[in-house]
């Protein structure tokens, strides 16, 4: 299934064969503190900046109502931000992992966003489109 949207991901999720929780990494797009005035423009026109994580949450799938909501419950925090990164975690059959065991590779995406590496994610702008990187 390709997912062309958040609807197509809870479904992908919900269609896998051993039961999943989601993992999801939100970031906010900021430039250096010494940024050049390039640097800053690329920022403003979203085609530049660094990933730093805001806010980290695993959920089951059926927990999640719609991208709208999940949105929603980010506010709550506090925080701004600009994407969310998300990845899947199977667990055993209809046993899905539980939070407690999200929570090491919820440290690793954040890890691995810090460092650059965000191709193993799925990214959803504000809207809930998917974002690639090239």
């Amino acid at each position: 299934m390709q997912i062309r949207s958040f609807a197509d991901l809870l479904v992908a999720a919900g269609q896998q064969p051993d039961a999943q929780r989601l993992l999801f990494v939100f970031v906010a797009a900021e430039a250096p503190a010494n940024a050049t005035p390039e640097q800053q423009a690329r920022l403003q026109q979203k085609t530049g900046g660094y990933l730093v994580p805001q806010v980290c949450v695993d959920k089951l799938p059926a927990e999640i109502a719609s991208f709208a909501a999940l949105a929603g419950e980010s506010l709550a925090t506090g925080k701004s931000w600009d994407l969310v990164f998300v990845a899947g975690m199977g667990g055993r059959g209809t046993q899905a992992p539980s939070s407690q065991d999200a929570e090491p590779m919820l440290g690793r995406m954040v890890e691995s966003i810090k460092g650059g590496s965000v191709g193993n994610f799925m990214a959803f702008d504000r809207e809930g489109n998917p974002v690639r990187f090239y």
